[in-house]
C-alpha cells in the first residue's frame, strides 16, 4: 500500500496533517494494508462497495457500502450518498443518510445534511448536523453480512423394505411366518 507519512500535498504538508490523527487511528487499529483512500482529485459517480476501511478526501456520489468496516470522510471529502459502515467518522461535508452498526463520530469540522442511525453518536463542538437521529437502531443483518449455513447431510431409508428375520428387540416372528422365532 503506501505510508501516508510520504505523501505530500500541494501545502507542503503530509496526508496525517491533511486528513488529522483519526487517519492515523484508522491505521493503528488496522494496519495500513487494509485501508484504501480516495484522494481529493477523484471524483465517484455511483456505488462504492468495500471490504476494507475506506478514506474519502475526494467526492463521491451514490452510496458507500462497507459491511463492517470503517469509514472517514476527510475534511477535503465531499459526500452525497447513503453511507454504511461499522464506524463512520465525519470530517467534511456529508449529504445523506448515515447507518453506523457500531457508532458515528461528527468531528467539529463535519457538515452532515441527513439522518444517522447508530447505537451510538457522538459530535464534537462546532460540527454542523441537520437531520434525524436514532440511537436505538439494530442493524439489519443480510446474507451478505452473516455466514451461510453448511448443508445438512440427509440419510434415506426405504422403510417398506421387509426381511425374513425379526426387527432387533422384537419377540414377533417376521411377517408372513407364524411359529416361535428360535
Amino acid at each position: 500500500m503506501f505510508e501516508t507519512n510520504s505523501l505530500k500535498s500541494n501545502a507542503g504538508k503530509t496526508a496525517d496533517e491533511r486528513e488529522g490523527a483519526s487517519v492515523t487511528q484508522l491505521q493503528n487499529r488496522e494496519g495500513p494494508a487494509t485501508m484504501a483512500m480516495i484522494g481529493p482529485s477523484i471524483h465517484i459517480k455511483g456505488d462504492v462497495i468495500g471490504e476494507e476501511s475506506l478514506v474519502i478526501q475526494g467526492q463521491v456520489e451514490g452510496s458507500v457500502t462497507l459491511k463492517q468496516n470503517n469509514l472517514i470522510i476527510g475534511q477535503e471529502g465531499k459526500v452525497t450518498a447513503t453511507v454504511h459502515g461499522q464506524t463512520i467518522t465525519i470530517e467534511g461535508t456529508l449529504k445523506g443518510d448515515v447507518f453506523g452498526n457500531e457508532r458515528v463520530i461528527i468531528k467539529k469540522t463535519g457538515d452532515i445534511r441527513g439522518n444517522i442511525s447508530a447505537p451510538q453518536v457522538s459530535m464534537e463542538e462546532g460540527a454542523k448536523f441537520k437531520g434525524s437521529m436514532d440511537m436505538d437502531y439494530k442493524p439489519v443483518v443480510t446474507a451478505a453480512l452473516r455466514k451461510e449455513p453448511e448443508p445438512v447431510s440427509v440419510l434415506k431409508f426405504d422403510a417398506s423394505v421387509s426381511s425374513d428375520k425379526p426387527p432387533v428387540g422384537s419377540d414377533k416372528p417376521p411377517i408372513g411366518q407364524t411359529g416361535d422365532v428360535k
